[in-house]
């Protein structure tokens, strides 16, 4: 059902670009968020309101990422630019609550996309994953900091 509405709102922007006639990216944008807010207007009595939660959880999730993504690389900027090195690196083996592979990848690429985290590999059973981290102090606070920060809202938003 979600995916249908997800088609119904593309549709509604395609139709909104064609009948406004400029076809740029802040049209498209703008276009797109009508349908979304004309959708969740018409379907406020409905109880399949899953695709309009799942939006505001993925744009959340976005700045969230996007802030946790500068905060990181002003931190390894500066470890690099300085003298001084102030890094604990370390190899850290993390169990996983993502069960499919596309949570776990998308996971995986989440924390290889922070500067300063890889993913090095996954369990063959898929329940671990071992990350390399350049600033970790407490293996534990490290964890956390993913599985809280990352991994518990993507399977929010996947689940």
């Amino acid at each position: 059902m979600m995916q249908k509405r997800f088609l119904m709102n593309v549709l509604l922007t395609v139709i909104w670009v064609a009948l406004t006639g400029s076809f740029d990216y802040l049209n498209f944008i703008f276009g797109f968020l009508v349908s979304f807010f004309v959708m969740w207007i018409i379907s406020r009595n409905t109880d399949d309101r899953k695709y309009f939660t799942i939006a505001f959880k993925v744009l959340g999730f976005f700045f969230f990422f996007l802030y946790e993504f500068f905060k990181a690389t002003i931190e390894v900027a500066y470890e690099v630019m300085t003298k001084r090195f102030q890094m604990k690196p370390g190899i850290i083996k993390m169990p996983l609550d993502a069960k499919t592979d596309l949570e776990i990848t998308l996971l995986s690429n989440l924390i290889s996309l922070t500067p300063g985290t890889l993913v090095l590999d996954v369990s063959e059973d898929r329940t671990v994953i071992y990350i390399h981290g350049m600033y970790v102090e407490d293996k534990v606070k490290f964890i956390n900091s993913i599985k809280e920060g990352l991994e518990k809202p993507l399977l929010s938003i996947m689940r």
